[in-house]
């Protein structure tokens, strides 16, 4: 008779303390996979500082992050993608299911990177890559080479525009034929124009078997298999690369597409997918100097922790999270309409957008 009365007080008690308990405001953030090591601390860190609020972090290729806003419809309070560009192109003229307003009317360059080449010690050749000649060793039929998949990640098509630009720059008459052709069941075509060049994605895109490229749908997916030695090369960010202590093959500036006195260069290498990838946009990617982008969507379901976490973003704290794991912010903050960021979000911001 004890024993019940004492459970019974127990499972009140709890019951009391659940109900005193104030419940967290979740904050739903979906951002490139190549922010998942900084962005794990940040979201740490900002619970520290907010413990009333409760980030829900998930990582994905850049175009999946923009899918799940765009055509899979759910309830994001914070976009951060690789390619600050999709913004724009898939946000600002779609609207939520109100019909009202688009998905965002605003998008702030948060950050900007370089395209390397990673490895390890134990990569084949490693001893003998360099910047003269990694072209020549990637094509090597015995060389294991990961790329991301390019209808998903900005990375992949990134990667396709700096092959499609080595070409050119090393003189290297079929450099990007000898790493991709015959790889592929249906080709990745690269189409010479006057002065520029149009790569084509298609829509099934599949390595054959005994194919020494490795696909997979994000850059961070290619981490695990370099650190296995399942590849030997990869196409990766410079931040990515340095924050997993990956060597690396630094590109030039004319190929790294991190430099702005490059971008008549880079503006050569369009990507297009040959499918309708999303639902009301077939979208071309376009060369041009790496910038992450972020938002907080028209429809967002908490905008006011959204406001906290970008601001904390920008905050001194947030700056030394993103430098020391070396993908330091843009700041003051480039925002491209600052007259229709939210009232409650106070940023230093660098006006016009660069």
């Amino acid at each position: 008779m004890i024993r019940r009365c004492l459970l019974s007080l127990f499972v009140v008690c709890a019951a009391l303390l659940g109900a005193c308990t104030p419940k967290r405001t979740p904050l739903v953030v979906y951002a490139a996979g190549s922010l998942i090591v900084p962005f794990s601390e940040l979201e740490l860190a900002f619970e520290a500082q907010h413990p009333e609020i409760d980030v829900l972090s998930e990582f994905h290729g850049s175009i999946q992050v923009m899918r799940h806003v765009t055509d899979l419809h759910e309830e994001i309070d914070v976009v951060a993608t690789a390619d600050r560009a999709l913004i724009p192109m898939l946000m600002y003229a779609n609207a939520p299911d109100t019909g009202s307003e688009p998905y965002a009317t605003w998008n702030i360059g948060m950050a900007g990177n370089r395209m390397a080449i990673a490895y390890t010690p134990n990569s084949k050749y490693a001893s003998e890559i360099s910047q003269d000649n990694w072209w020549q060793v990637l094509a090597r039929e015995d060389v294991r080479v990961g790329l991301s998949d390019p209808r998903f990640d900005a990375v992949g098509y990134r990667g396709l525009m700096v092959l499609a630009m080595a070409e050119d720059h090393y003189e290297a008459t079929g450099l990007y034929g000898d790493i991709l052709d015959g790889q592929f069941r249906t080709p990745i075509q690269r189409i010479d124009l006057d002065d520029r060049y149009i790569i084509r994605v298609p829509e099934v895109l599949e390595t054959k078997e005994g194919s020494h490229i490795r696909m997979r749908g994000s850059s961070v997916a290619l981490i695990s298999l370099l650190q296995a030695g399942e590849i030997d090369y990869a196409f990766e960010y410079e931040s990515v690369i340095r924050q997993h202590g990956f060597d690396y093959v630094e590109l030039p500036p004319e190929l790294n597409m991190g430099e702005p006195d490059m971008e008549d260069a880079y503006g050569r290498a369009t990507v297009v997918l040959d499918f309708q990838r999303f639902a009301t946009v077939k979208p071309e990617f376009h060369g041009e100097q790496i910038a992450y982008g972020i938002t907080i969507p028209s429809n967002a379901p908490h905008p006011e922790a959204a406001a906290l976490y970008l601001e904390f973003l920008f905050s001194e704290e947030g700056q030394e999270i993103m430098a020391q794991n070396h993908h330091p912010l843009h700041v003051p903050a480039r925002v491209d309409a600052p007259q229709n960021l939210p009232a409650e979000l106070a940023l230093p911001l660098d006006r016009p957008s660069s």
